[in-house]
């Protein structure tokens, strides 16, 4: 079997709508179709066909689907308890 033919029935079995879009775009380079037809179907500039390209052939299939974002930690997930003491009586 092709890799068009491979990468066409992935794209079938996909449940992740980008993944699909993004294997189908890779499945038209495969079948001979260059990288600016495979933008327009994919609806993004060459550059991001390329890293497409980069992470199919480094983490295959898998490679394809948004992962999430690097960046830093929610700052509630580093909340320090407060230091200060609750007053039993009001001030006068």
């Amino acid at each position: 079997m092709c890799a068009s033919l491979r990468l066409l029935a992935l794209a079938r079995r996909s449940r992740d709508a980008d993944q699909t879009r993004r294997l189908l775009a890779l499945a038209s380079i495969y079948n001979g179709g260059s990288r600016t037809a495979a933008a327009k179907m994919g609806n993004v500039g060459l550059q991001i066909v390329r890293d497409w390209v980069l992470a199919f052939n480094a983490r295959g299939p898998a490679g394809l689907i948004d992962g999430k974002a690097p960046g830093s930690s929610c700052p509630a997930a580093t909340h320090r308890p407060c230091s200060c003491t609750l007053m039993k009586s009001p001030p006068k």
